[in-house]
């Protein structure tokens, strides 16, 4: 294969976002991607085969902080991770991009720029991955310069009454920010979305809006099952080869620009497992912070459940509410966020709960809304990915707690007053890196970020980390979107110093 001047790590939102920012470049751009396209089969509408069964998990295990074996939810395909997302698209809010007190003392660190600078790509980001959604119902939502491409997909009848129970005890509950066409998803079959995988059926993700944008320029080339085991450094310190597996064989390409978009885990560990002679401590590595600052999200699972009355709604996820996420009313924030999950019928709650009879659970899901109660996880350096030899080792410490458990409290007392008398929970532990974010943090102070504002390696100035990796802060909303508006920001500024005639 002849040499590129891009190579992008992975197809997951950041490296196909970027590669549709770089469509019409001019560039030639190879994007290699470990997995294979997700192939429409019976599995992908099965809640059995893949919450009970794992059909789509990795064969893969990493070792918590503890140095307990798990297998964790990070997928290898064409797509990445966005394949079973929930298909949330938020924007961080204006303030997130601020420095913030939570409460317990901890610190929400500044980004190196404010929202403003961020918004226009949002919007565009928005536009790639046609979100259906509204600005009028959120009152912690920021400015927007351009309006939702599509309005927001429809509750369902059981779901419009949930919002009205909401709004009578105070609450504004709005519509969340969705990449799915619901009709097209339904058409299909009659199941949820989030956490099931999206075979081009109706989810907008990184492969069929990205990739899709992308892969319409005839300079930009996807290789599928490629494997990338380490980047080599020339005497310039500059990223001279990416060295990947194929089918069996060892190849290498010498492009003049890397962007690594594996996500933020296993971007982190092909740094690390990476480290030469001039690079010991791995590459990008002068500061010692890659695979630290890893931070998720402090989560809990709640079922709101109300015996008198029945939840008949198929997708579930269309409602969102940011009453707490600055302030509670009393004296404590910033909070946090709680949405819908996808519906969470009987056999997805049989995975977790496999002691209780199956008919048991079927009436608790008939009778049940399915909640995500979602808080800031602060940046640490102690949090973080390492290796131990080639074994992946995530030791994702909590955070800002306190914060996180008023949440709970709060929202469980606005759920009775609404009716919902029988409210169980549970709080989501740390192996399950769903919102993965941190570990390649960018900033302006080189002895305390990995990468600068525009995601180029401080150490190695041809080499771009573009994943979720990059987020300074994890806010309390889902960070897809703010990944691809970066994506979108970095791929117009590499147009335009690095392309250049």
């Amino acid at each position: 294969m002849t040499n590129p001047d891009i190579v992008i790590i992975g197809s997951g939102m950041g490296g196909a976002t970027i590669a549709a920012g770089l469509a019409g470049s001019g560039a030639k751009v190879v994007i290699l991607e470990k997995g294979e396209r997700l192939l429409d089969s019976p599995e992908t509408r099965d809640a059995r085969a893949i919450f009970q069964r794992g059909h789509f998990r990795p064969k893969e295990t990493w070792l918590d902080k503890d140095g307990k074996s798990f297998n964790p939810g990070n997928y290898h395909a064409v797509g990445g991770n966005t394949k079973f997302y929930g298909a949330v698209l938020f924007r961080y809010r204006k303030e997130d991009f601020s420095e913030l007190e939570l409460p317990g003392g901890g610190v929400s660190p500044a980004w190196p720029f404010p929202y403003e600078e961020l918004e226009p790509w949002y919007t565009k980001a928005e536009q790639l991955y046609q979100v259906r959604g509204t600005t009028d119902e959120d009152p912690t939502e920021p400015f927007h310069s351009g309006k939702y491409p599509h309005r927001p997909v429809p509750d369902e009848p059981a779901i419009a009454r949930v919002r009205e129970r909401l709004k009578a005890v105070g609450l504004h509950p709005a519509s969340l920010p969705l990449g799915v066409d619901i009709d097209r998803w339904l058409a299909r079959a009659a199941t949820p979305f989030d956490a099931y995988p999206d075979t081009l059926t109706g989810k907008m993700d990184a492969e069929s809006c990205g990739l899709a944008t992308a892969l319409k320029d005839p300079d930009i080339d996807l290789q599928t099952g490629a494997d990338v085991i380490r980047l080599e450094t020339d005497e310039r310190n500059r990223i001279a080869a990416v060295v990947y597996r194929q089918k069996g064989e060892e190849k290498r390409l010498s492009p003049k620009i890397v962007i690594l978009s594996a996500g933020a885990v296993r971007s982190a560990t092909l740094l690390l497992s990476s480290a030469d002679g001039r690079n010991p401590n791995g590459l990008a590595n002068s500061s010692d912070q890659v695979g630290r600052n890893f931070m998720n999200h402090n989560a809990t699972f709640m079922l709101a459940i109300d015996p008198r009355t029945v939840n008949d709604s198929v997708y579930q996820k269309t409602i969102h509410f940011n009453d707490f996420y600055f302030d509670d009313g009393n004296g404590s924030g910033p909070l946090g966020q709680v949405q819908l999950l996808g519906r969470v019928t009987a056999p997805i709650l049989k995975s977790r709960l496999r002691a209780v009879p199956e008919f048991a659970l079927n009436w608790i899901s008939r009778h049940a809304v399915d909640w995500y109660l979602v808080s800031e996880d602060l940046p640490r350096k102690e949090s973080r990915v390492r290796l131990d030899g080639s074994q992946v080792v995530l030791e994702w410490r909590f955070s800002n707690m306190k914060a996180h458990e008023t949440l709970v409290r709060r929202v469980k007392e606005r759920m009775r007053a609404a009716g919902y008398p029988i409210l169980p929970s549970q709080l989501v532990d740390g192996r399950l890196p769903s919102h993965q974010c941190g570990t390649t943090r960018i900033g302006n102070d080189p002895a305390t970020h990995v990468s600068d504002p525009w995601c180029r390696s401080f150490d190695h100035e041809n080499l771009f980390i573009v994943d979720a990796g990059f987020l300074p802060t994890s806010a309390a909303v889902n960070p897809s979107l703010t990944v691809a508006a970066q994506a979108l920001r970095v791929a117009d500024h590499i147009r335009k110093t690095e392309l250049k005639a």
